[in-house]
C-alpha cells in the first residue's frame, strides 16, 4: 500500500488507477492514490472511435492511468479519461507512481529506525517533503548528494535527518546520465604528440564528485571524451569544461584545437 493522499485528484491531473468493474457503459476503477475513492470511465472515454466490445480495451484487475475530466467532492463522483493519456504520459506516470511506492518502504525504515509510529512520521516530515522536494522520492534522492542540511532547514530534527540520510544512502540508486564530445586537437611543433598527451591526460584526470570521465583515441585529431553524471546538466557542463581545458593546453603551443558535442 503507498501513501494515500486524503484529498481529491484535479481536474486534468493523471491519476493511477486500478479497473474494479467492467459494464457495457464504461468502467468503474478505484484511484490508488486516493484511498477508497472511485471513479467512472464511460465507454466514450475509453478509447477512440466506436467500440464495439468494452473487454477488448479494457479489463478488471488492469492497472491503467487515467485523467481526471471532473470532480463533483460533494457527490463523490469522479469522471475520467483513459483515451486522452499517451503512452509517454503512462509510462512517465507509473514511473513516478512506482518511486513512490519505493518512497513509502523507505520511509517506513526511518520509522522502524527511528522507533517511531509511520503515521506519526508521515504527520511530522512527510507534507515537509513534498512541498520542499515535490514528492517523497525525490527528498529521497536528493538527500543522498546534498545531505542533512536540506532537511535540517526545513525544520526537521537532526536525529530524522541523520536517519534519512542513511535510508536514502543504502536504498537510493541516482539516475546516471551518459553524454559524450569529441575535440579535434593538432599542435605542429616537434614536441606535438606530447603536448596533446598532456592535454588529454589533464581533460581524463578531471576531479568532479560523482562524475566519471573517460578520455579514448578515435582517430588522429579526434578524441572521445565520455562523461557520466548524475543529471543531465551537471554532465554536459563538465564535458564543455574538459574540452576547454584540453584545447587551451594545446593553443598554447601553437595548436589548434575544436570541440564537437555531437557524434562525428
Amino acid at each position: 500500500m503507498i501513501i494515500i493522499r486524503k484529498e481529491w485528484p484535479e481536474q486534468g491531473e493523471l491519476v493511477v488507477c486500478t479497473v474494479k468493474k467492467v459494464v457495457d457503459f464504461g468502467a468503474f476503477v478505484g484511484l490508488d492514490e486516493y484511498g477508497d475513492k472511485e471513479g467512472l470511465i464511460h465507454v466514450s472515454e475509453v478509447a477512440s472511435g466506436w467500440i464495439k466490445y468494452i473487454r477488448d480495451h479494457i479489463r478488471e484487475g488492469q492497472k491503467i492511468v487515467c485523467k481526471v475530466l471532473n470532480v463533483v467532492p460533494t457527490r463523490g463522483h469522479i469522471d475520467l479519461s483513459l483515451k486522452d493519456v499517451n503512452q509517454h504520459q503512462r509510462s512517465d506516470k507509473i514511473h513516478v507512481w512506482k518511486n513512490e511506492q519505493k518512497a513509502e518502504k523507505m520511509l517506513r525504515f526511518v520509522a522502524s529506525e527511528a522507533d517511531v509510529d509511520f503515521d506519526q512520521l508521515y504527520d511530522d516530515i512527510g507534507h515537509k517533503l513534498v512541498k520542499k522536494f515535490g514528492s517523497i522520492y525525490l527528498a529521497f534522492e536528493d538527500v543522498v548528494t546534498s545531505g542533512c542540511s536540506v532537511l535540517t532547514d526545513i525544520s526537521i530534527s537532526k536525529e530524522y535527518a541523520d536517519i534519512i540520510v542513511k535510508v536514502a544512502r543504502e536504498n537510493v540508486k541516482l539516475p546516471i546520465v551518459d553524454i559524450a564530445g569529441y575535440v579535434s586537437l593538432t599542435c605542429p611543433l616537434p614536441n606535438g604528440v606530447e603536448v596533446i598527451k598532456d592535454s588529454l591526460k589533464t581533460a581524463s584526470e578531471f576531479d568532479v564528485p560523482e562524475v566519471d570521465i573517460e578520455v579514448s583515441y578515435v582517430g588522429a585529431p579526434k578524441y572521445r571524451i565520455r562523461v557520466t553524471a548524475p543529471d543531465y546538466k551537471r554532465a554536459e557542463v563538465v564535458l564543455r569544461k574538459i574540452a576547454e581545458a584540453a584545447i587551451k593546453i594545446v593553443e598554447k603551443s601553437e595548436g589548434v584545437g575544436k570541440f564537437h558535442r555531437d557524434r562525428l
